[in-house]
């Protein structure tokens, strides 16, 4: 085996910078293999000058791997510090594929459950609810918010991989992004009837003339009661004969 050589800060950025495109080469085979193998690639190549040992490291990495794009970062910071290891021949491949094994389901599920469920919603819900304050700029707002929070999570995660190795999913519990998506939920929930409640108020005042305010409250009622049934595991079907009921009814009245 040849000789390692230590990663410093420029290696670590070029392949934190290059996971940015992991899915780039996405298929159905290996669905993220070749993005990770190129996002690793100038580390491999700086710890394996020799040719036989830099094939061989590549091609661990070219065997299945799939997890959520973001949250890859931190494999690919465990994936580093193992390499290392492995070049200086204190431990041997089978580790650093039974880590990316191991992380690769766990992982996905998280950063499915905060960036596409809570992150995503909530960042979209709150931009919509100040379209009427802020116009066009929410669009802009948006990628503002969303990406702050991705950008600045995705560097962590990846430092937390390379500092903790596989302590890391000890590390990831500490970040407690579960709950923190449970709060991005929350404030998606509130954005949203917050829209909800100004598009009735202007809708009732500009459709319903003098029954303005009575459409625009019944409105707001109906919400409530949907949401209260829906918490309460009525069926979907119920809320929705409900719903169209009461509009009919409306229609009828006005």
């Amino acid at each position: 085996m040849s000789g390692p050589s230590a990663l410093g800060p420029r290696i670590h950025l070029k392949v934190f910078l290059r996971s940015l495109f992991l899915q780039a080469s996405w298929n159905p085979e290996g669905m993220q293999n070749l993005g990770l193998a190129y996002a690793l690639y100038p580390a491999l190549e700086r710890l394996y000058p020799d040719s036989a040992a830099r094939s061989a490291a590549v091609k661990r990495h070219l065997t299945f791997f799939n997890t959520h794009p973001y949250v890859a970062a931190a494999i690919l910071g465990g994936v580093l510090l193992h390499e290392e290891r492995i070049a200086r021949g204190e431990e041997g491949p089978d580790r650093v594929m039974a880590f990316k094994a191991a992380l690769m389901g766990p992982l996905a599920a998280l950063g499915d459950g905060f960036f596409w469920l809570s992150l995503r919603p909530a960042a979209g819900a709150l931009c919509a609810a100040l379209v009427p304050v802020i116009g066009a700029w929410a669009v802009l707002l948006f990628l503002v918010l969303y990406n702050v929070v991705h950008f600045t999570l995705r560097a962590r995660l990846f430092w937390l991989g390379l500092a903790f190795g596989d302590r890391l999913i000890e590390e990831v519990a500490r970040a407690r992004l579960p709950a923190r998506g449970a709060s991005l939920r929350a404030v998606a929930a509130a954005s949203a009837g917050g829209l909800a409640a100004y598009l009735a108020i202007l809708f009732g005042a500009g459709v319903g003339g003098a029954w303005g305010p009575v459409l625009a409250g019944g409105c707001l009622a109906v919400g409530a009661l949907a949401y209260f049934l829906v918490v309460r595991r009525v069926s979907n079907y119920v809320v929705f004969y409900l719903v169209a009921l009461l509009a009919g009814t409306a229609g009828a009245l006005l």
